[in-house]
């Protein structure tokens, strides 16, 4: 299973001096990038279960707990997937509650 986390590695420390002040800059992975790169992952997932289901039922070689390694892998990357969404989209309902 992928580790969603070793994504963000991208992180670099740079220090810039301003002045008499050094700037700490980050060079990072977009979230965005993240995000996709995820996403991707996870229809992957469905796909080679799907694949894995139908070499099953066709007859094919592959063993039974194959499979069902493959559909519980997918099942879980996509339960993550929609209770990260469902994290972020709390957040932002109670940033929207905010009042300034």
């Amino acid at each position: 299973m992928p580790n969603y986390i070793n994504g963000i590695t991208g992180i670099q420390s740079v220090t810039t001096p301003v002045g008499d002040v050094r700037v700490e800059q980050k060079n990072t992975t977009s979230f965005s990038t993240v995000l996709k790169d995820a996403i991707n992952q996870v229809n992957e997932a469905q796909l080679a279960s799907d694949k894995a289901t139908n070499l099953l039922i066709k007859g094919g070689d592959i063993e039974l707990h194959d499979v069902m390694i493959a559909a519980e892998k997918s099942s879980v990357m996509l339960q993550t997937t929609i209770e990260v969404r469902n994290k972020v989209v709390e957040a932002y309902q109670e940033v929207m509650r905010m009042s300034m």
